[in-house]
């Protein structure tokens, strides 16, 4: 990450944090005034300058100029169906039911992102019962290391544990989970950010030059 200068390294926090916000849990108003009021959809840095991003920017900010603040309720319907149920959600959220055989939560592969989170002193203070794995708390984990490699101004080690939870824990299944989220969107509000998680994933790993390992997934 040695080429990225300090406000470049401030732009990749940011965007991580507004997608911890939009995926952890249900869309509420305080939110989607926040993301009108900031323009996001405008102000978004166009990363890999791909076709993606600028979908992205577009379906959210078609969404944002349109949207009534005082019913929510197509948008909460569809973080629901995509992220959190009733019934089984379309782009689960939480990395082992992809990784693993028997489709879990909270199966061998969160157990071992656990150890990893263990060894390097990452906690995390939830509100509500969440399995560490699920794909918001890996950009909330972006956004704080980014932050410690802000503040050291670049770290060596730093920059590895982010390169190594990236490669070993996340990208080999969250292209999948933006895929199907992309797939299966009722709105351009959640359209639009899956596709910019996928962007903003394909920029990480660009500037960290991070190859995806094969992995086979279950879903």
């Amino acid at each position: 990450m040695k080429s990225k200068n300090l406000q470049q390294l401030i732009e990749l926090q940011g965007m991580a944090r507004v997608l911890h916000n939009v995926l952890l849990q249900y869309p509420s108003v305080q939110l989607i005034a926040y993301l009108k009021e900031h323009e996001v959809a405008l102000t978004w840095p166009d990363l890999t300058r791909s076709p993606l991003n600028e979908k992205g920017r577009a379906q959210i900010h078609r969404f944002l100029e349109a949207c009534d603040l005082e019913n929510l309720d197509t948008l909460k319907l569809d973080y629901g169906q995509l992220f959190f149920g009733p019934g089984e959600p379309k782009a689960m959220p939480w990395g082992s039911v992809y990784l693993g055989e028997q489709q879990l939560i909270n199966d061998v592969s969160t157990i071992a992102l656990m150890d990893f989170y263990r060894h390097h002193q990452i906690e995390f203070e939830l509100s509500f019962n969440q399995p560490v794995d699920h794909i918001a708390l890996f950009f909330a984990v972006i956004d704080r290391l980014l932050g410690r490699i802000i503040e050291a101004e670049s770290s060596q080690k730093l920059v590895s544990v982010l390169s190594v939870l990236l490669q070993q824990h996340m990208f080999p299944w969250s292209g999948r989970c933006f895929a199907l989220a992309q797939a299966h969107a009722q709105t351009e509000f959640y359209l639009g950010f899956a596709c910019l998680a996928e962007d903003f994933q394909q920029a990480l790993a660009q500037e960290l030059n991070i190859v995806s390992q094969p992995v086979k997934l279950f879903r």
